[in-house]
């Protein structure tokens, strides 16, 4: 498989990535994880796992997702808190609440809420 690199800040370091790995959600998107109780959105998403390795060490082994999957950074809420996430592909799913999210910093990171997702601000996208 073709594979490509690019630098982590989170981890450190230059990723060792797929070329090209097939993401389930896009930026905008509103996702609920899996087993915990917070949804949020997607403001950005990594090929592969790009968190540092003390991060990924913290995880119990029985339930450490695998490090070839896209990562998602989530600007997340659960019923108490707002707080920035970073999620694996595995422990995701659409949101099936509906409605948009409340985090502090959506109005830095996106524009508008509409059609059940949020538009990047403009002068984000590349």
């Amino acid at each position: 498989m073709n594979r490509a690199s690019f630098f982590s800040p989170q981890a450190g370091r230059v990723i060792d990535a797929p070329r090209q790995m097939r993401a389930r959600f896009a930026i905008g998107d509103i996702v609920r994880h899996r087993d915990h109780d917070f949804r949020g959105v997607v403001f950005d998403i990594d090929p592969v796992f790009a968190n540092s390795e003390e991060w990924y060490e913290s995880i119990p082994a029985e339930i450490r997702p695998l490090r070839e999957q896209p990562f998602y950074h989530l600007l997340a809420e659960a019923d108490d808190s707002s707080y920035v996430a970073y999620v694996s592909q595995q422990n995701l799913m659409a949101d099936d609440e509906g409605g948009p999210v409340d985090h502090p910093s959506l109005s830095q990171i996106f524009e508008d809420y509409r059609n059940g997702r949020y538009q990047l601000r403009r002068s984000l996208a590349h």
